[in-house]
């Protein structure tokens, strides 16, 4: 009777589960918790994706092909990232075709160094804009198992600091005033184009203008209307100039030409035309009366005692004061 009563106490109790159940409960619950927090962090993760201003992207080398890329991509390159994951040729179409051999190579470059930085080129997107990438990508993982390498990196939009860029080196190269290249970036470049012509045997020849009686312009017209004849003389220079040519404000009124290749012939017909240019010019003064300028101006060519520069410089300086002292308008040969 005990042992029946017994039995039935306990069946009558709480329900013990075997310590095999109550393990595998734990170990759902556990599970459970897992996949919540796992899609917590995949959610964390997928925002912060969202929120980068960058391309991030993973593409397998061995079959060519793009694994991964980020929600920015569509916003950056203005194109649909299924397009891409089904097709590389996708990528290779986006970038600005001068860049593509550049880009390519590069691309490969990071199987051989481990990783590249740096490497900056032009994409077109989608709506034809062009922009700038600074796109930086390295190894991953080594290929396994037959598998080739992965290769990761971060693509940023960098156009508007190209273009501050591009703005803060034309504002160190360029007279303000005239848009023609200042007395610095002038001569650096007459530097270089006359030791090529030295070393190779080529023509070269130099020409330096000064607008007469630009002071008498200024005492009687005003600064204001100074300035727009040192601009509309400028835009002559800028209009005779071949390809390769420079043209500078090297000093209030003083411009510089220099003529790579230029053999004598020619540089006399581009000063003329130059004189002719300017002399049709015609400002309205203050008094209402119309006026017009002349230039003075010495030509030289580089002959083979010049040791650099200053000797070409000084000829056609000294040639553009005889033809001041000739009567000025003149053009004179040094």
């Amino acid at each position: 009777m005990n042992l029946l009563k017994d039995r039935k106490d306990v069946s009558d109790g709480p329900a013990i589960v075997p310590p095999s159940e109550a393990q595998t409960l734990l170990a759902l619950m556990h599970a459970r918790g897992e996949v919540a927090r796992l899609s917590e962090r995949e959610q964390l993760f997928s925002t912060l994706l969202g929120s980068v201003n960058a391309v991030l992207w993973a593409f397998g080398w061995q079959n060519q092909q793009m694994i991964y890329v980020s929600p920015a991509y569509e916003q950056i390159f203005g194109r649909s990232a299924a397009l891409l994951l089904g097709d590389f040729d996708e990528w290779r179409n986006s970038v600005y075709p001068d860049d593509l051999e550049y880009a390519e190579k590069t691309l490969r470059e990071v199987l051989e160094k481990g990783a590249v930085e740096g490497r900056e080129y032009r994409i077109i997107r989608g709506d034809g804009q062009l922009r700038w990438l600074s796109d930086k990508c390295f190894v991953a993982r080594q290929g396994e198992d037959g598998r080739g390498p992965t290769i990761v990196g971060i693509a940023e939009d960098i156009t508007e600091k190209k273009q501050l860029e591009g703005e803060l080196q034309r504002l160190a190269t360029t007279d303000v005033l005239t848009q023609s290249s200042n007395r610095r970036h002038f001569f650096d470049c007459a530097r270089r184009e006359f030791d090529l012509a030295r070393q190779y045997a080529t023509p070269l020849a130099f020409q330096l203008l000064d607008i007469d009686d630009f002071k008498r312009i200024n005492d009687t017209h005003g600064h204001q209307m100074g300035d727009q004849v040192l601009q509309r003389v400028a835009q002559c220079g800028s209009a005779v100039l071949r390809r390769g040519d420079l043209f500078g404000r090297i000093g209030g009124e003083e411009f510089a030409l220099l003529l790579p290749g230029c053999k004598p012939d020619l540089a006399e017909q581009i000063a003329e035309r130059l004189q002719r240019e300017i002399q049709r010019l015609s400002f309205r003064g203050n008094d209402g009366r119309r006026f017009g300028v002349t230039i003075s101006l010495g030509v030289t060519y580089l002959r083979a005692s010049d040791a650099d520069l200053s000797a070409m410089f000084a000829r056609a300086d000294a040639a553009m004061y005889t033809a001041k002292r000739m009567g000025k308008n003149q053009i004179v040969l040094g």
